[in-house]
């Protein structure tokens, strides 16, 4: 991936603090189940703040995820990966990420960033498509973002591997991340 320049033009760009609006957003991840399917979820708690400024690569963006608030939509399943056996969350009770850079590459934009989760800091891009910036109809302002990363779960010491008697592991090692952002300019 070649790093551009970043000067582009953005259709309704506007300099300003945004929080994530969590009606319109998620967060949400996927991860390769029996070698065979991708198991999905989603948290439900969250908070996103994005900066804008007005040189965009200096930017910035801050997310703090509840881990407690998983769901998979299997409520057994959520209970166990809130234990120690993947999230810990009565010792981790976050996930944080904090933006170090953006560039422009040929593909869209990248966030470099920090992700800490389970005790460890790991530097995580984010690919990240820019939707657009527009009004609402109750005279705020709002942004929208996509953004997609993948990470290893063994990076972040989350390292239980349940073998499969044909091979592979009953959960991969790495999972999808995936953000869907609508963000709401603060006043």
């Amino acid at each position: 991936m070649k790093t551009v320049p970043a000067t582009v033009v953005m259709p309704g760009y506007l300099v300003g603090t945004w929080k994530a609006d969590p009606v319109h957003s998620e967060v949400a991840f996927s991860v390769r189940h029996l070698m065979i399917s991708r198991t999905r979820g989603r948290f439900t708690g969250y908070d996103v703040t994005i900066v804008t400024t007005e040189d965009l690569l200096g930017s910035s963006v801050t997310a703090t995820v509840d881990l407690a608030s998983i769901d998979t939509g299997h409520e057994m399943r959520d209970n166990h990966l809130r234990t120690a056996d993947y999230l810990e969350v009565e010792k981790y009770p976050t996930m944080s990420y904090r933006s170090t850079g953006i560039r422009r590459t040929d593909d869209g934009w990248v966030i470099d960033g920090e992700l800490t989760l389970h005790g460890v800091t790991r530097q995580v891009p984010l690919a990240v498509e820019v939707n657009g910036f527009g009004s609402d109809q109750w005279g705020g302002q709002r942004a929208g973002f996509s953004a997609a990363a993948e990470i290893s779960r063994r990076d972040f010491g989350i390292d239980i591997s349940v073998p499969l008697e044909a091979g592979g592991v009953v959960v991969a090692d790495k999972v999808s991340i995936s953000l869907e952002i609508q963000a709401v300019l603060q006043k």
